[in-house]
């Protein structure tokens, strides 16, 4: 796949506002079969299929985000929905009252819906200061967005990846791995983890990663070569 999974997230997003829901869910059956979905892409895809009547795999999409980020309201709110459509009155009564909980201020001094929504405001202006060519303040927008929302592996990962290019090392293998402790099936987060360790002269973690990422993704071409790398160099 080659377009980044939040350029896809944001393309089926359009779908859904254009009427296009089984085109919203071709997109994102996509970043879930490759493994790249984050919990929007979960939240968008249960909406995608709660639009043409699927709504028991909409559910089981709005709890799959939820596990990945307890704290996002619109998920608990569409599960909400969708529990009501299916007439479980009394569980939908509990998620709306969840909703609300999860509406109040969190740790960031923001209701939790601001807080969210400023970390992804974060992220967008580091997409911009990167096409400007700013990867430093870019990286500090990345920080930003971290710190209010931690839960968010995808702002963790680009913030990793930066941080290789800059080769911050320590930096990007400790956002890695607290990426993998959230996701631990996350193929591009132990690729890019065992480059970390590699590049800090680490090569049985090295290993390790790639070994790893390799029994998540066998066909990974990506690993194969690394692997042939450590080889090659004896580690």
């Amino acid at each position: 796949m080659d377009a980044r999974p939040d350029h896809l997230v944001k393309s089926a997003r359009e779908r859904i506002d254009a009427g296009d829901a089984y085109g919203a869910i071709h997109l994102l059956k996509e970043l879930v079969a490759a493994g790249q979905a984050y919990a929007d892409a979960h939240n968008l895809l249960g909406l995608a299929l709660a639009m043409v009547g699927q709504r028991d795999e909409a559910l089981g999409e709005f709890d799959v985000a939820l596990k990945l980020n307890p704290r996002y309201v619109d998920a608990q709110l569409n599960r909400a929905v969708t529990l009501s459509d299916l007439g479980r009155g009394d569980d939908a009564a509990r998620a709306f009252a969840e909703a609300q909980t999860l509406g109040a201020v969190d740790h960031t001094g923001f209701p939790a819906p601001a807080a969210s929504q400023l970390a992804n405001l974060h992220a967008s202006l580091a997409d911009a200061y990167l096409e400007a060519g700013g990867r430093a303040q870019a990286i500090e927008q990345l920080e930003a967005a971290a710190a209010l929302r931690p839960e968010f592996v995808d702002l963790r990962y680009r913030l990793a990846r930066l941080y290789l290019d800059e080769g911050r090392l320590e930096p990007a293998r400790d956002e890695l791995e607290a990426a993998i402790a959230r996701r631990p099936k996350f193929v591009d987060a132990h690729v890019s983890l065992g480059m970390a360790h590699y590049l800090l002269k680490d090569l049985a973690g090295a290993r390790g990663s790639w070994e790893h990422a390799r029994t998540l993704a066998p066909d990974d071409v990506r690993v194969g070569a690394y692997l042939s790398l450590l080889q090659r160099v004896g580690g």
